[in-house]
């Protein structure tokens, strides 16, 4: 008899949340290795298209699937009591998982994803419902959370941690077998407007102040024709956009990007691309730029962070300003939208400089492209974060929140002011 697996996306407990082309790809990628091995359900608490949400009227989509969550407001956590923000609870209604559960047959084993260190309350409720409701359940979570806070994640009650990317021990825990060939198990949802896709795991750079390298290790490609795979499944669900959820989607771009681009060309694949987690600039070839225009990006979000070259080499020197324009350059000429090109610079890390930061802004700016301010997350086990100890306990997540920390160190007023800049510039783009 095949074991009962509900899959939980939790809600989130935060000042901000936007439904950025957010799904829980870890958590169903698992479940796609476990295709006819197990009976599914999901829960996904951030489900823009759930039946309660779908009847708000705020919550419709934008013309790329984007869109605000349901939400209410909570109070403040007490150590982030003096950050003058409001504090919410995005997801749908507590209530509703509850009345979920009572109404399912009971459940072998509970998947629950985690990304944010800081969202880990939102994990805190779903466990304390389970409990409440099914027992004899096993709960399982892994993802970013549970890697770099280990220690914390345990005290939340759960019956297995999955660290980091060897899934050897949840396989044995499960006592199922898995065909790690299979794509993502995307069926589970009712109704899909958005997709998102992974080409690649890890990272060849080691910025100082990113994690990726320390949960996914060193860059590796995954294999074409399972994308290509989970491509055509989406596709087939009436998906029309698709984010990239890698962390260095042009790096070799003729061993991964563009052979997976020329593929869905070739197979008539009509879908919108576009690129959340940054695309860095210095990659951003007129080859690559051509074909990702052809193919179907319509969105493109590049690294940039400073136009300092003394926080670049600090940090990892990632790209300079000239590749930046470079890139904007290729890709204008290769047709892509300048409305649509967005340049991401830090706010609030511990090295910037307020002034270097308004030049940078003002850079951007100068290419007619759109400027966004990327707040900095202190993430415990890089060089960064342990720096960043001398302002807050990076032994409490709610310190890693990326609202909270660039408040702490800079001011509310200094935040405010240089968030209005930005939003100034942008407009000026408009006229």
């Amino acid at each position: 008899m095949k074991p009962k697996i509900l899959l939980v996306n939790p809600p989130i407990y935060d000042f901000a949340a936007y439904d950025f082309w957010l799904k829980p790809y870890g958590l169903l990628s698992i479940a796609g290795y476990l295709r006819s091995r197990a009976d599914f359900k999901l829960f996904d608490y951030l489900d823009r298209l759930a039946p309660l949400a779908a009847q708000q009227k705020n919550l419709q989509s934008d013309r790329w699937g984007r869109g605000r969550f349901y939400c209410e407001k909570i109070p403040l956590p007490g150590c982030l009591s003096e950050i003058p923000r409001y504090f919410r609870r995005f997801g749908l209604p507590r209530g509703m998982f509850e009345d979920f559960l009572t109404q399912q047959e009971p459940f072998d084993f509970v998947l629950i994803q985690t990304t944010m260190t800081y969202w880990y309350q939102g994990i805190s409720e779903v466990i304390e419902d389970i409990r409440k409701v099914c027992s004899g359940v096993k709960i399982i979570l892994g993802g970013n959370y549970v890697t770099l806070c280990a220690s914390h994640a345990q005290r939340l009650g759960a019956d297995f941690l999955v660290q980091g990317t060897n899934l050897e021990p949840l396989w044995q825990y499960l006592a199922i077998e898995p065909s790690q060939k299979q794509p993502a198990l995307w069926e589970v949802y009712e109704n899909l407007n958005i997709g998102v896709l992974k080409l690649s795991d890890g990272c060849p750079f080691n910025c100082t102040y990113c994690s990726v390298p320390k949960v996914y290790g060193k860059f590796k490609p995954r294999p074409l024709e399972r994308s290509l795979a989970e491509l055509q499944i989406l596709a087939k669900r009436g998906v029309s956009n698709i984010a990239f959820y890698d962390d260095a989607l042009l790096f070799e771009p003729e061993k991964v990007l563009m052979p997976f681009l020329e593929g869905s060309l070739k197979r008539n694949i009509n879908v919108n691309f576009h690129s959340p987690n940054g695309l860095n600039a210095r990659f951003v070839s007129k080859e690559a730029a051509e074909l990702m225009v052809r193919a179907g990006f319509k969105t493109f979000y590049l690294g940039f962070e400073s136009v300092s070259l003394q926080w670049q080499k600090q940090t990892g020197s990632k790209v300079s300003s000239g590749e930046l324009a470079q890139a904007v350059e290729h890709l204008i000429s290769a047709g892509a939208q300048l409305q649509n090109i967005t340049a991401y610079q830090i706010l609030g890390h511990p090295y910037g400089d307020i002034g270097e930061l308004e030049v940078s802004m003002r850079f951007v700016n100068r290419l007619g492209i759109r400027g966004m301010l990327a707040d900095f997350s202190p993430i415990p086990g890089t060089p960064d974060g342990q720096y960043c100890r001398r302002w807050v306990d990076m032994d409490e997540p709610l310190f890693h929140n990326k609202t909270a920390f660039p408040i702490i160190l800079l001011g509310f007023d200094q935040v405010n002011r240089l968030k209005n800049l930005q939003r100034k510039l942008n407009r000026s783009l408009l006229k």
